[in-house]
């Protein structure tokens, strides 16, 4: 089932989130994703982190098995899915649900801080690599990629 998030799915979400940077298949190292989330996120933060985005969800059995989120702007910030779930079309049905979001509010294109491994999604959606870039997280450089979207 694809719906919008409710705020009462933010620990499961943090779940998912939490399963796929530290559980699943990855181009990064164990030291590298610790540095990215050393646990999920939690608490008043997080919740707040997700009621200022449109948040896309997946259910699998009733539970979330990715999420994905949108901004005004056209910013997506998270995309996600539970490692259980990689390769399901989860991503592409979170996608169709966000752009969806985007064309609605007139946003001219949708542009995301895309990981190694979330990077081969984007693309299969139409997103050009701009430039990749490295970030520091406690110690940790982490490579990503600038994506972006036209949509008109």
């Amino acid at each position: 089932m694809l719906r919008w998030a409710k705020p009462s799915d933010a620990a499961e979400l943090a779940q998912v989130f939490f399963a796929a940077v530290r559980e699943g298949p990855s181009l990064y190292s164990e030291a590298q994703r610790a540095a990215w989330l050393p646990e999920p996120p939690a608490g008043q933060a997080w919740r707040d982190q997700l009621s200022a985005m449109n948040v896309a969800v997946v259910e699998r059995g009733g539970r979330p098995g990715g999420f994905m989120s949108v901004q005004e702007g056209g910013y997506i910030n998270l995309a996600f899915v539970h490692p259980d779930h990689q390769g399901s079309g989860i991503f592409r049905q979170l996608y169709t649900r966000v752009e969806g979001w985007a064309r609605d509010h007139s946003e001219p294109i949708l542009w995301t801080h895309a990981s190694l491994m979330a990077e081969p999604a984007f693309q299969a959606m139409g997103f050009l690599v701009i430039h990749h870039e490295t970030v520091v997280r406690d110690g940790q450089m982490l490579t990503r990629a600038k994506m972006e979207k036209r949509l008109t």
